[in-house]
């Protein structure tokens, strides 16, 4: 026999070609339909390993629906595949973008610290349209974030606050420092230490670590003061159509910790 007759390279061409229907087959559907473009060409790399998962909820559609408490559920629940790391990073894809360009329904507004360490759509698990969110270094409470945040309440129906303060604030310890050693913050700075002083000042002889006490206390004072302010938020929260809760980041486990 000749070493390429015709009947040889047609086995060979239909071997090969069975060979790479079976491997398509056995491709996961996401590898699939990327192909053609309707889906990524790889596995996300956050996708769920292991022990399942449920996906995040519903946002964008039922959002005018939602209470205060199912909201902080949802962002309880997004805390959690971040920390397991099993994220899913929801309504980031150009067809969310698109459907968002002429509205917004966030289910929460988050009033969170500058650091870059803390943002807040990272730790919650969510993305486009689902967060409100405000950031300030000290998470503290002024005229043209409260605005911001009774814009959100009152035009965009948005029926949760979370005050999020986190482990090892710079911010605090700077208004630390300055307390400690008796000099004034520079620049702008020093409206920082001015607003954030009382916490320091409160805690100053509580045992621990006075960073970490001023944190707490701070984020609890800014959720009073946001849940008191006349005339849009306190009358939400006395109708039950809004809550303002108090919540800590820990830097090390990524944990949301209420308080």
């Amino acid at each position: 026999m000749c070493d390429e007759c015709p009947s040889d390279s047609r086995r060979r061409f239909l071997k090969m070609a069975l060979t790479a229907s079976a491997g398509a087959l056995l491709m996961p559907s996401w590898v699939r339909a990327g192909e053609h473009g309707s889906a990524k060409s790889k596995a996300p790399e956050s996708a769920p390993r292991g022990d399942s998962v449920p996906a995040p909820s519903s946002t964008h559609s039922s959002t005018p629906g939602v209470t205060p408490d199912e909201a902080l559920a949802r962002l309880l629940e997004g805390n959690r595949r971040y920390v397991a790391g099993k994220a899913f990073h929801p309504n980031e894809s150009a067809a969310t973008r698109a459907k968002l360009a002429t509205s917004q329904t966030p289910f929460a507004i988050i009033l969170g610290c500058s650091d870059s360490r803390v943002p807040p759509e990272v730790i919650f698990d969510f993305g486009l349209g689902d967060l409100f969110v405000i950031r300030v270094a000290g998470n503290i409470v002024e005229d043209a974030g409260v605005g911001s945040i009774e814009y959100a309440v009152e035009h965009l129906g948005t029926p949760l606050i979370v005050v999020l303060g986190h482990e090892r604030c710079g911010a605090v310890r700077a208004t630390v420092d300055a307390l400690n050693s008796g000099t004034e913050a520079p620049g702008h700075i020093a409206e920082l230490v001015r607003k954030l002083s009382p916490s320091v000042e409160a805690t100053k002889n509580v045992p621990g670590d006075r960073v970490e006490n001023a944190v707490r206390e701070n984020t609890r004072r800014m959720t009073a003061e946001l849940a008191g302010l006349e005339p849009i938020l306190k009358e939400k929260v006395d109708q039950g159509k809004l809550k303002v809760v108090a919540a800590r980041y820990d830097l090390d486990t990524g944990v949301v910790e209420l308080l």
